[in-house]
């Protein structure tokens, strides 16, 4: 037997863990490498992934193949389903970790549920890698995830006509791929038009949907830093000096911190929130309080304040606030257009002494 056949061999014994370990440390080395979801090389990733995809769903379907080949590491459809299956993988973890990055996860946790699952069902359920739909609904969310950031970046612009111009480029993308797989494949019995067309209409549905009722992250825009401090003042290099009480370890795992106010004390609400370059924008703070008679959310001031794009660390503001009530608070961070980038959760409590506070600087 020679080394190229024990390989196989050796590959088809132990196909099913090496492929879970390569996708949990891709989504590792993703998480790790991938910075900035505007640059060059990030996006040349993401494109030349979709394009691999693309290819070896038209290679298994346009050759025709033996019973049971996809099981047999001898035979090429065998190692065609298992490259598509691994750069699906490493198309989704990117898009969990740009996607993860620029939420709140308590806002728009459906759409990030909805990466998870594709990611899991990559993995789960190979068997169905020889069914066109599966790998059609697959390459479609794929696609469509890209074009909501990728789009932004290009007409320096977020929107909500940008974010439908997103949808209609996927699907002129999927319906020119589709029509290319139609024409080149033999056996056109086995592509069911009608099915792969309402899977993409189920797609593009649910995800214009999640998107109108604020349940989609406003990527490429991401919230790299924020809090709330008793001071925030610009130094003379251009950062900020703030001020802030920390009652240790038990801060972590609370999603209201205490913060504690003496009479007149004015409460600030910092943010640096990422914009790709030339992405120039306007964001709000929203400052909600929690009416424990009504059980809702109460806005008391909204401030409007200006981001330019381009900046690692994200463009730092903030807002402030003087004689707050005590309660529990939450400051909105959110676009114009009420998109939600990310949320800073408080508990007020009065005291009659001020608060021990340390320094940092931002």
């Amino acid at each position: 037997m020679t080394f190229l056949k024990r390989t196989r061999h050796w590959y088809g014994r132990f196909e099913r863990p090496i492929s879970s370990l390569s996708l949990i440390f891709g989504f590792i080395f993703d998480a790790l490498t991938l910075k900035r979801v505007d640059t060059m090389w990030e996006n040349s990733w993401i494109f030349a992934h979709i394009i691999i995809v693309g290819l070896f769903i038209l290679l298994i379907h346009i050759k025709e193949r033996g019973e049971g080949d996809e099981l047999d590491p001898s035979k090429a459809h065998f190692w065609y389903v298992n490259i598509l299956q691994f750069f699906f993988g490493g198309l989704l973890s990117t898009f969990l970790v740009f996607y993860f990055r620029s939420t709140d996860i308590f806002s728009t946790w459906p759409f990030l549920f909805l990466l998870v699952l594709a990611f899991i069902a990559n993995e789960s359920f190979k068997h169905h890698y020889t069914k066109l739909s599966f790998q059609i609904s697959l390459f479609f969310l794929s696609i469509y995830s890209f074009m909501i950031f990728l789009i932004p970046i290009v007409l320096h612009k977020i929107n909500d006509w940008v974010f439908l111009l997103s949808g209609v480029v996927s699907l002129i993308f999927i319906t020119i791929f589709v029509a290319v797989l139609f024409y080149l494949k033999k056996d056109k019995k086995t592509l069911n038009k009608k099915f792969t067309l309402y899977l993409i209409i189920g797609i593009f549905s649910l995800i214009n949907f999640l998107y109108f009722t604020n349940l989609i992250p406003p990527i490429p825009l991401s919230l790299k830093d924020g809090g709330i401090y008793h001071l925030i003042q610009r130094n003379q290099n251009g950062n900020y000096d703030i001020a802030y009480e920390s009652h240790g370890w038990k801060d972590y795992f609370k999603l209201y911190k205490d913060f504690s106010v003496t009479p007149g004390s004015t409460v600030y609400a910092y943010s640096a929130v990422f914009s790709p370059k030339n992405l120039n924008l306007t964001i709000i703070h929203e400052w909600q309080y929690y009416n424990t008679t009504s059980k809702k959310w109460v806005t008391g001031v909204v401030v409007s304040l200006p981001v330019t794009g381009g900046r690692d660390g994200g463009f730092r503001t903030y807002s402030k606030r003087m004689n707050i009530t005590p309660g529990r608070w939450r400051v909105n961070i959110k676009t114009e257009h009420r998109k939600t980038i990310g949320r800073l959760r408080f508990n007020i409590i009065n005291s009659d002494t001020e608060p021990v506070l340390l320094d940092s600087v931002k």
